[in-house]
Order: structure tokens, then sequence, then C-alpha cells
């Protein structure tokens, strides 16, 4: 995407370049929705407690997501914050610097759609895609903005503007402020592979945190070795950056890939890394804040409520403590959150894009899978819409069981599969494909298995109950005993005469 970049606040307004290239920052982004008219600027002084999370929602619940908030004047710090930053369509497409998301996705079915070279010169015609996908590593470097100042002996939680977003967050306990924008950094101690995730913070205190990662992460996982080895564990936790070092930190990617090497490739820059003060730990070397610190192996204590993602409080439990070691932030640090609730909110924006950027990768074991949708309202992983291309009796089923299997989808409470012909996309149209093709004794699976962490609907935590339909047409072979119906479609002759003379019947 060509873009028209200004330095940010504090900097000569006058100075404008163009480039074609990647977002450096958090403020390079925010320039451009400024530039839009996508941002708006609140300069009324507004607590962080509660009063920013209200405004944001109500931003949130508008028809196109409202605008990215900037909140100038925080009561009780001196820094600002900013919400809703990727809240719409148009604000993520923005934020990965693409015309549309699906364009990504195209670049990745590019990468995986390419035969073996069988020739010389069909290894020669590669080697500029081996190239490309090189310049994508991580590059480490020495100095980095988000070091700009260093708080190593008495590190202060309590001087940022972290927010407490609905009225039972935290209680009865403390104040109940969530980290809920984080990159939280890690590292296998057996292989050394970094890992970067994110999982909200709860602020005990000024040097202490809860860490609320799932039992099915890849940092619950770093955590569970650092346990056995009886060692602590270093972790960072980066706030604010490049959106795609951002958007990469919630991307669901096998464990043998790192998220910053996926940024590299999102935003076809590689990421800048600096390592941390005081542990052996690599950021993004333009976030705009970062924690440093260790969790002690066994240490645990409350963690939550808070009002999540799925429109309800996640019940209050036991996770591992976090202990700050030095704080290093911008001099000018912008501070980014987002709010969860009932949807739609900014992270349903963020869901989508992960499911256009992710289905070509459904697709190398799944290649008769056409589309795929999940709603909103689903949350994710309550609810998921694929069509396929039927080929044979029981295909459908086989893709439901399949997709349980499969990553992050065994949490899919919901899978409805339909034929190539539905267009997932309109929920009406496949809520009345769905409700007319069904038998519910023939067409639905129940199974259990895992479900997410915050289902709370389950019995047992972490262990449900989910349902597939087949909701395909049904062929002899599978039972049915009377022919398919048509589908009613007028002509499309009369179609275009009517067309032709729609203005003649004088409807409005």
């Amino acid at each position: 995407m060509f873009k028209i970049i200004q330095p940010f606040w504090n900097e000569n307004p006058k100075t404008c370049y163009y480039f074609c290239m990647a977002y450096k920052n958090l403020r390079e982004f925010l320039k451009i929705l400024e530039e839009k008219n996508i941002l708006t600027r609140i300069k009324a002084e507004v607590d962080p407690i509660l009063e920013i999370a209200e405004i944001t929602d109500r931003a949130c619940k508008k028809t196109d997501g409202g605008k990215a908030l900037f909140f100038e004047n925080v009561k009780g710090s001196k820094f600002p914050v900013v919400t809703n930053a990727f809240g719409s369509f148009e604000r993520m497409a923005l934020a990965l610097e693409v015309n549309h998301i699906d364009d990504i996705a195209r670049r990745i079915e590019e990468l995986l759609n390419q035969a073996p070279p069988k020739t010389l010169i069909e290894k020669l015609a590669m080697l500029p895609k081996l190239f490309e996908f090189s310049r994508y590593l991580p590059k480490h470097v020495k100095s980095a903005p988000c070091q700009e100042i260093i708080e190593k002996d008495n590190p202060d939680l309590s001087k940022f503007p972290i927010l407490k977003c609905w009225p039972h967050d935290g209680q009865p306990s403390d104040e109940g402020r969530f980290i809920t924008l984080p990159m939280v950094f890690t590292k296998d101690p057996e292989t050394g592979r970094p890992n970067c995730g994110m999982y909200r913070i709860h602020i005990y205190d000024k040097t202490t945190t809860g860490m609320h990662w799932h039992i099915h992460k890849d940092g619950a996982r770093h955590y569970e070795k650092y346990k056995a080895l009886g060692r602590k564990m270093p972790a960072a936790i980066a706030v604010g950056g490049d959106p795609a070092v951002i958007y990469s930190a919630t991307a669901p990617l096998p464990e043998s890939i790192d998220e910053m090497l996926f940024a590299g490739f999102l935003r076809k820059e590689p990421v800048d890394m600096v390592k941390c003060v005081t542990c052996d730990i690599d950021v993004p070397a333009n976030s705009e804040l970062v924690i440093e610190g260790y969790l002690e192996p066994g240490e645990e204590r409350i963690e939550g409520p808070f009002g999540d993602h799925t429109g309800f409080y996640s019940s209050a439990d036991y996770y591992p403590v976090f202990h700050v070691t030095c704080i290093t932030h911008r001099k000018d640090m912008i501070y980014p959150a987002t709010l969860v609730g009932k949807p739609p909110m900014e992270d349903c924006y963020i869901g989508k894009a992960t499911e256009r950027i992710f289905l070509p990768l459904l697709r190398l074991d799944f290649p008769e899978i056409k589309d795929m949708n999940l709603p909103m309202e689903g949350v994710f992983h309550n609810a998921a819409l694929i069509s396929i291309k039927k080929s044979y009796p029981g295909h459908a089923k086989k893709i439901i069981h399949g997709l349980w299997g499969k990553g992050q989808m065994m949490f899919s409470k919901l899978l409805i599969v339909v034929d190539e012909d539905v267009d997932v996309q309109n929920i009406s149209y496949t809520a009345w494909r769905v409700l007319n093709n069904v038998d519910w004794r023939r067409d639905v699976v129940i199974s259990e298995g895992p479900v997410d962490d915050l289902d709370h609907s389950a019995s047992l935590r972490r262990y449900g109950s989910k349902m597939g339909i087949d909701a395909t047409r049904k062929s002899r072979e599978e039972g049915m005993t009377r022919d398919w119906p048509e589908e009613i479609f007028m002509s499309n002759d009369i179609k275009e005469l009517v067309s032709k003379r729609w203005k003649e019947y004088g409807i409005e």
C-alpha cells in the first residue's frame, strides 16, 4: 500500500515524505487513521477506571465499528490511551497494509501451492520466492525506541493508564485493571524457540501481575517445562508496536512458526528485535512499552474475574504470577488497549481477519473446503459455517471430525457444513438452506472433547460436548429414498426483461 506518512506527535508536522514500506510503529498507523478521518481525538479528561471502556463500547457498537479513539488526557497518568484501533474491516485492512484481507490469503496460497521443482530451471525460478521469505526473518538491533526510558531500580506499573473495563473485573481483591492488548514473549527452555502470545495481564500491584494463559497455549507449555526443570521462567510483556506485530500475537500459528517471522511476512519487512535489559528475551524494538520479568515455578494467585470476549465474566482462578524486574518505554509513550465484551467489539474484526488469512492453511489438509465463516455472534469458538465441494457419501461428516482434530478448530462447539454453492458469508441464505436440508436424526453428530477455557456452559472445565451438522444435499447412497428437490430460480431471460423495464413499473 502506498502511504503518505508524517512524523507523529511532538515532531515537526510540516515534514512530509512518501514511501512504500511497512509501518515502523503504532504511531505511523494512527497517523494514517487520522488522515482518513477514522480516528477521533478526545481532549476532555477521562478516567481509565470504566469511563474509557464505556466510551469505547459505544463506539464499537456502531454499525461500521465506530472510529478509533485517542484519549489525550487520562486521569492519573501523563500518557495517552488509544482504543478501537482495529475495530472495523477498513482499519484491519489498513493495519495489515492490504486493500482486502483476502489479499494476504492469496499470498499464502501462492507459497503453499508451489510444486516441488523437477529441473534446474524450475529450481532457479523458485529462488526469488525463497529469498523473499528469508528477508522476513526478525532482525536484531542494539538500541531501540522502546528503551528510551529504563526503570530498573523502582519499576512501577501504577504510573501507566491501564484500564479497568467492566465493574466486576478483579473483584473483590483490587482495582481490577488489566493490560488487554499485551504481546507476551517467552522462550522454550529446551529448544530456545521463541513464542509470542496475547494473554491478558491482571495488575496486582506495582511489580506483580497475573499471567492468564490457557493450558492449550504455547506460553503455558513453556511454563510447564520451566516448572519441571525447577527454574525461573523469563518473560516480557510488550505493549504497542507495528500493527502487523500486534496482530501476529493473536494468530493461531503452529508452535514451530515464529510469530515475528509471520509479522515480517505480513508487513513484507523484518521486525526489528532488541534484547531486554534484565532477561534473555527479545522484544519488538518499536514497542511503546515493555515490562520485563520472570515467573517463579509453581507460584500461583487468583486471577480475574474478567469481562471477556464471550460477553460474560470469566471466572476467577489460579494462574502463574509474573514479577516485574524492569520497565522500559518510549519518552512519549502511547498506551493501546482493547475492550472485549458482547459482540460486535474490536476483537471481532481481528478474529475475522484470522478467518480469512488462515483459510489456506485449513485447505492444506482439507482442499475440498471452499469457504468458512466464523460469525461474530459465535465469538469464534462457538460456531463455524463451512462450505465444501462434496464428492462422496459422508464427506461432510469427515470434514466435521477432521476439523475437530485440527489446531484451535478443536474448540468449535458447532460446525455446520453446506454445499459449495452456498455463500456462507450470507448468513440468512445459509440458515435457510440449513434449516431446509437437515434431518436431525440423520445429519447431526454429537461428540465430546476439548472446549475453550472460557466456555462457561460446559459441565467440566475445558471439556464438553460439541455438535456437527451435515447440511449438504443427500444422495441415495446416504439413505435418501426420495429425489432431492430443485431449488427455485427465475429464468435469466425474464430477469433481464424485468431489469430493463423496471422504471416503467413505477416501483420505488
